[in-house]
């Protein structure tokens, strides 16, 4: 009786399977160095990027006088308000000047 060998479809199978790994191992490289390329134009395009102007230091506000009247204080409030919104003031400043023109009045 004649048996028929399985060595060569057990060889094809081996040789697919390393050939299907390598091309695997081949991709992921691949992949890596992209990833790495992406990331160092990045960080030469941020270096080459001029750096952000330095923020201009907040001027203090000038101290509350007494309100001698009720539209004084509500218009020295508006002024402060438009300083925060405006970036001259932070919220920490805003809510001391506040109390300043607050307790004065």
């Amino acid at each position: 009786m004649f048996v028929p060998r399985r060595r060569p479809l057990m060889r094809a199978a081996m040789m697919g399977g390393a050939g299907y790994m390598a091309g695997k191992h081949a991709q992921r490289s691949n992949y890596r160095e992209a990833e790495q390329e992406e990331r160092l134009a990045d960080l030469e395009q941020q270096q080459a990027a001029p750096p952000p102007a330095p923020a201009q230091p907040a001027a203090a506000p000038a101290p509350a006088a007494p309100a001698a009247a009720g539209g004084d204080l509500v218009s020295r409030l508006g002024e402060l308000k438009s300083l925060l919104d405006a970036g001259a003031l932070t919220q920490a400043e805003f809510d001391a000047a506040k109390a300043k023109v607050l307790q004065g009045a």
